[in-house]
Formats: structure tokens, C-alpha cells, sequence
């Protein structure tokens, strides 16, 4: 335990991280415009203090800026004490993030000189030694996956990342990947919003004792906010193109949320806590990273720790959350798991 929240393991290459991360992403970017930074910086302070010591970020997130926010924050923080969690493999342009872009808008990388780029240009915004965990933050398909690998491999081997993370990648990939050099966690998104990934990847990473990390384990704040998550959207914000959070399927989605509320109630806790607490209760190689820019919250998510859950809880959840609509537009889904297979190694020829 460290200030409350208990320790977990992640993978089996000895990467120990707080049971409940802290997603930064809309510190920076994603979820409206950049929030201040001296704020942000206290929250990140508060969640170390509180004992949530995995913090994730990307490099796309901004883009950079989210990960010099992390950096500043760490001024003055054990490092020892802190996982530090980031990823590479996306590039949406000098504009940073549009997620309302069509599929040209999101470019894929994994070539083995653009890690190692993209590595040390993370290295210097955070200002760190290491990093604790480094994810392939989407599947370049066009590359064999067992190339930008094994330059995590010599990253690995070079001291600048501790851990290797894939984010999106399917079971396949991720067999082929950790063939390579283990695997410590799979990111991937796994709330009551979205179980698909429970058919093949989930088992896949338990087959190979791969951790899971959980992103947007409260639905992109669906279940922090309910109905109101849609109110006040600026133009940047990614909700306001989510099929879930669209016409009928979100006139549907409401009945379900207040089900849940419902519940909620009885258990004396608030609709986000119960959807957290039932991702907490998935098991022990479990680490979701509800992501939140407001101290209050952070600690509303905190509460989700002490909530239990029987098994017949469990079920009655499930068994209402119905929901309607895709998870991402099919312009992001493209970039999505179900579409991460690569090219043989035997069918590389690199360029010279």
C-alpha cells in the first residue's frame, strides 16, 4: 500500500505500479483545449501524494506538450517512486490532435530508426533517465512487428526503458511481439462501455502474464457525467464525435446510465466509482488509468478502491450495460486491434 492504494503487479519483468493510474492525456489535449498548467501540475502532485504513482502519457498527446507537463511535474518527486508510462507510433501533423480527421489525418509509424527517434525525443521532454514503460501506441501494419521490436529490444538492452507496452494490438501481434522481447502490459480499452476486447485479447495477455491497463474505464466520462458529458464541448473535444454519444444511440445510452446510477445508489457510491470498481475487480493484473484534471475527482476515482463488488453484482452490471453505438468513429477504429496484423519478417526489405 502507498497513501491507500495497493500495489500491483504488471507483466512478469517486475513492473509494480498502484492499482489505479492517472490517464494525463486531457491535461493537454483530447478532451478541449490545454487546461492551466500550474493546476495540472497539482493534480499530477496530489495523485503521487495520494499514492497513485502510474502516470501515462504519449508523445502525441499535445502533441509533446502533455509529456513536458509530466515532466515538470516530476521536479522534486522521487523518481524511484514513480512510474513513468508513454507511448510513440502516432503522428496527426503540426496541428496536434483532430479527431475529426478522416483516416489521412493519422499517420502510423513503427520503423526501427523512427523508436529510437521518437525515444530520445521523449526522454528530453520528460526530463528522465528511463522510462518505466514504453508503448507502441498503435500497430504500424506496414511494418513487420518484430522490427520495431527489436529496437525496443535495444532500448531495453541500453537502459533508457524499462518495460515494453503495446496499446491496440491484437492477439496475433501481441504473440508475435513478445516472442521478441516480453511484454509487460497490453493498453487497451475495457470499461462496462466497451468488453469487446474480453473474446481474444484479454485471455491472450493472461495466457502470457501480460498486465492490462484499462483506458477510458469510465467512458470517456460518460459515467462520471451521465447526460451531461455533452454540455459545453469545444471543437477539439473527442466526445463530440463519439457514435455513442450520438442521436438515438445517446437518447439510449441515458436510460442505461441511469440503471447504473440506480445501482450506484444502493451500493452508496457515485455511478463513476461503480464503473470503476467493477474494472478494479477484473483481477490483479489490472491497472485502468481514468484519466481527470480536477483534484476532486481524482479522489471521487480513489473512492472506487473500497467499493466491493459480489459476484451477483458483477452480473446485474453487466447484464444492463447495453450499450449502443461503436466505441470510436470508423476513421480511428481502422487503427483499432482488430486491424493490427503485420507483414512476415520474411517479407521485410529495408531501405537503404
Amino acid at each position: 500500500m502507498s497513501g491507500g492504494v495497493r500495489r500491483i503487479k504488471l507483466g512478469s519483468q517486475g513492473l509494480e505500479v498502484s492499482a489505479i493510474g492517472l490517464g494525463c492525456m486531457g491535461m493537454s489535449s483530447g478532451y478541449g483545449p490545454a487546461k492551466p498548467e500550474e493546476e495540472m501540475i497539482q493534480v499530477i502532485h496530489h495523485a503521487i501524494n495520494s499514492g497513485v504513482t502510474h502516470l501515462d502519457t504519449s508523445d502525441v498527446y499535445g502533441p509533446h506538450t502533455n509529456e513536458i507537463l509530466v515532466g515538470k511535474a516530476l521536479k522534486g518527486v522521487n523518481r524511484e517512486k514513480v512510474e513513468v508510462a508513454t507511448k510513440f507510433g502516432i503522428k496527426f501533423g503540426k496541428s496536434g490532435i483532430k479527431f475529426e480527421e478522416g483516416p489521412g489525418g493519422m499517420e502510423i509509424h513503427g520503423e526501427a530508426e523512427y523508436v529510437r527517434a521518437c525515444c530520445e525525443a521523449s526522454l528530453k521532454r520528460l526530463d528522465v533517465d528511463y522510462i518505466d514503460l514504453y508503448y507502441v501506441h498503435r500497430i504500424d501494419i506496414k511494418v513487420p512487428i518484430e522490427i520495431t521490436m527489436g529496437e525496443l529490444k535495444k532500448l531495453v538492452e541500453e537502459g533508457k526503458i524499462k518495460h515494453i507496452g503495446l496499446s491496440e494490438a491484437g492477439p496475433a501481434t501481441i504473440r508475435r511481439a513478445h516472442a521478441v522481447h516480453p511484454i509487460t502490459a497490453v493498453q487497451l480499452e475495457w470499461s462496462l462501455w466497451t468488453r469487446d476486447a474480453e473474446d481474444e485479447v484479454i485471455p491472450t495477455c493472461r495466457e502470457l502474464g501480460i498486465g492490462i491497463v484499462p483506458f477510458a474505464p469510465l467512458g470517456s466520462g460518460f459515467f462520471a457525467s451521465g447526460p451531461k458529458v455533452m454540455e459545453n464541448l469545444t471543437g477539439t473535444d473527442l466526445r463530440k464525435i463519439l457514435p455513442r454519444l450520438q442521436g438515438e444511440n445517446f437518447d439510449h445510452n441515458k436510460l442505461v446510465y441511469e440503471r447504473v446510477s440506480e445501482m450506484a445508489q444502493k451500493k452508496g457510491c457515485t455511478p463513476s466509482q461503480l464503473a470503476l470498481a467493477w474494472v478494479l475487480h477484473q483481477g490483479d493484473d489490472v491497472c485502468p488509468i481514468p484519466g481527470t484534471t480536477k483534484i476532486e475527482n481524482l479522489n471521487q476515482n480513489l473512492g472506487a478502491l473500497v467499493v466491493k463488488l459480489t459476484a451477483q453484482d458483477m452480473a446485474e452490471l453487466e447484464s444492463m450495460a447495453s450499450f449502443k453505438g461503436a466505441r470510436m468513429p470508423d476513421h480511428i477504429l481502422v487503427h483499432s486491434y482488430k486491424n493490427s496484423d503485420t507483414p512476415p519478417l520474411s517479407s521485410w526489405k529495408p531501405e537503404f
